[in-house]
Order: C-alpha cells, then structure tokens, then sequence
C-alpha cells in the first residue's frame, strides 16, 4: 500500500547532553523507532542508518552504527536491555532485514534480508528473547508474516495458507514500529488496511492460529490503522492517521475483551493523526500518550478525552514509567514528556 514519506534528514552524530524535556540526541535524521527498556535504558532508530543508545535515562545518547546498513531506513527497534537489541529496516526487496547486536551496538549480526523483490516488512515485535514476528505488506492476496523462536538466528515466512487471506493491496504503515504488538499468554495483534477497509490480525498461540476482525477505523489511500497497543490480554486501543486523514474520521478505537469488539472514541485534535501510541506503566489510572506529526496528547479516560503535550512533529513513543515516557521524530528529535 501507499507509504508515508520516507524523510531522510542528514546531520552529524555524536554524543550530546541533553536537557531536562526536549533532549539533545546528536543527530538530525528522522528518528521513527523508539524502545524505553527502561527509566535508564533507551534505543531509538531512524534513517541513514542510525541507532542510538542512551543508558543514563536519556541524559546522554550515543550512536551505534550498523555496518553495510547506511542508507538504510530503520522503522522500528526492540530490545532486551542495554546490550541485545534488533532493529528493523524497511523498504523493497533486500531493503528489509533485521539486524541484531548482544554486545550494546558495538557490532552488528545480520539475521534476515528479504529475498522476495515484491516483500515489503513493516514491524516487529518480542514475546521475549527468544520468541518475535515482523509483519509485512500482503503479497499478492497473501500475508507477509515472519516469526522467530531462537531469538532472530532464523526467520521463517509463516505459511500463508496457515493465515486468513489479505485484501488486494493490503499492509500495514511502517511509520513507529507500533503496527504490532505482542501480550501475555501468546496473544498478539497486528493492524492493517485497505483505502476501504481497516482490519486487526490477532492470536493467542504464538501465531501458530490466526483470526480477523474489522476495525472503524476510517481509511483512505494513505490513511488507516497506524498503531496498535494494548495494556493487558484484554484492554486495548488502535490509533489511526496519516495525510490523507480528513475532519471526522474516525482514528480511536478501543476493546475491553482481548479484540473481539471494538468502540470508537476521540481522537486527539492532529490534523493527520495519531501514528503511534503507547500505555503508561504503572501510571495510577489507564494512561495512553498518542503522538504524530501535530503533536503529542495524553488521555487518562480511555480515549475519551485527550491533553496536548506538545504541538511538534513525532513519529513515535515509548514508556517504562510515568517518568519515562518518550517520543522520537524529525530533525532527531527525542523528549521525555512530563505527565499531568
């Protein structure tokens, strides 16, 4: 399906002190991935290549180039902790791999390069160390899937006969690493769409079954389902947007039972859209923050009412506490938000 653009913002990296909010990254490039392992612990990745690292709570990043990855775009990161992390590229044919490093980003093992020309992979995602998936853009009316159970040493396709069959010209948006997302007892959701349809790939095997539903989330070309995240096995939410998004869409959506049913709800005032979002732990009531191009907004009611946070361009966020919450996006911005 049609992509977001794919910004490439060129700067020097380095390691810089940070602020207290709006921190000092050491690059320019558009950063679209972000991971908050962690109060301390913080990876974030984005174009031309670049990872970063922070292990003092954000105070200070570091860079942590992939070698052979320059001109690569990484949409999406997942770590472990301060030394094992993957990151995910995306783009056409070989420009979609998966790299993994277990030494904190000093070096780099290549784990997967798509080797189908008309492949295209969006997201991903860890049970735990062991047990990850990536989704990618239907191909022909078959589903992209790829699943790992040794931690990334092989990738392998998921059958698609094993998979409910896709809509012409399906995918999901490769624009915060949040497309998919990974829950207790196996379960995992993944959302996708259509200029006409939004729908919600679920399971609760590990992905050996798989089920769909249809989401309200209003699509059109280059507009849909951009996030999905969920708090527990049962409480979730989907955030939708993109350029195309038009007043009176409907871009919120919420579940209280796993994804069987869904209800919509408001969306924060971003003229395209929430791309990514992200529950607070251990906020002390149910606590999302939504981020996009337009801003960033905190809703503590369930999507029913939302807090702008900040009115500058985000791609993505993350959370470890309410005194961690992050988000990442153009001219390598990264800022901790302080919470109401």
């Amino acid at each position: 399906m049609p992509r977001i653009p794919r910004l490439v913002l060129l700067g020097a990296m380095c390691t810089l002190a940070a602020a207290p909010f709006l921190q000092g990254s050491g690059t320019t490039a558009l950063l679209i991935g972000i991971h908050v392992v962690s109060d301390d612990v913080l990876w974030a990745a984005g174009a031309r290549g670049t990872v970063l690292r922070s292990v003092d709570g954000g105070r200070t990043w570091s860079r942590h180039p992939v070698a052979g990855a320059e001109s690569l775009q990484f949409r999406d990161v997942h770590a472990l902790d301060a030394r094992s992390a993957w990151v995910l590229s995306i783009g056409n044919g070989a420009q979609s791999r998966i790299y993994h490093t277990g030494d904190g980003g000093a070096t780099w093992e290549r784990q997967f390069v798509n080797a189908d020309s008309a492949g295209f992979y969006d997201c991903m995602d860890f049970w735990d160390a062991q047990r990850g998936l990536v989704i990618g853009d239907a191909i022909g009316d078959r589903m992209a899937l790829l699943r790992t159970e040794d931690g990334g040493r092989r990738w392998q396709r998921v059958d698609p006969a094993q998979l409910p069959a896709a809509q012409p010209g399906e995918g999901s948006f490769a624009a915060s690493g949040t497309c998919v997302e990974t829950g207790p007892g196996g379960r995992a959701w993944i959302v996708m769409s259509t200029p006409t349809r939004a729908r919600l790939l679920r399971t609760s095997d590990y992905g050996r079954s798989w089920a769909l539903e249809t989401l309200p989330i209003t699509t059109h070309e280059g507009s849909g389902p951009q996030s999905v995240i969920f708090r527990d096995a049962m409480h979730g939410m989907v955030l939708g947007g993109g350029y195309a998004s038009q007043p009176g869409d409907t871009l919120i959506a919420v579940t209280t039972d796993g994804g069987d049913t869904w209800e919509p709800r408001t969306a924060p005032a971003f003229k395209v859209g929430s791309w990514g979002g992200t529950w607070v732990p251990g906020a002390q009531r149910p606590t999302v923050v939504a981020v996009g191009p337009s801003g960033a907004a905190v809703s503590s009611d369930e999507g029913r009412s939302w807090t702008v946070l900040d009115t500058l361009n985000y791609w993505t966020v993350g959370a470890s506490s309410p005194r961690a919450v992050w988000g990442a996006g153009t001219q390598g911005r990264v800022r901790r938000f302080p919470l109401p």
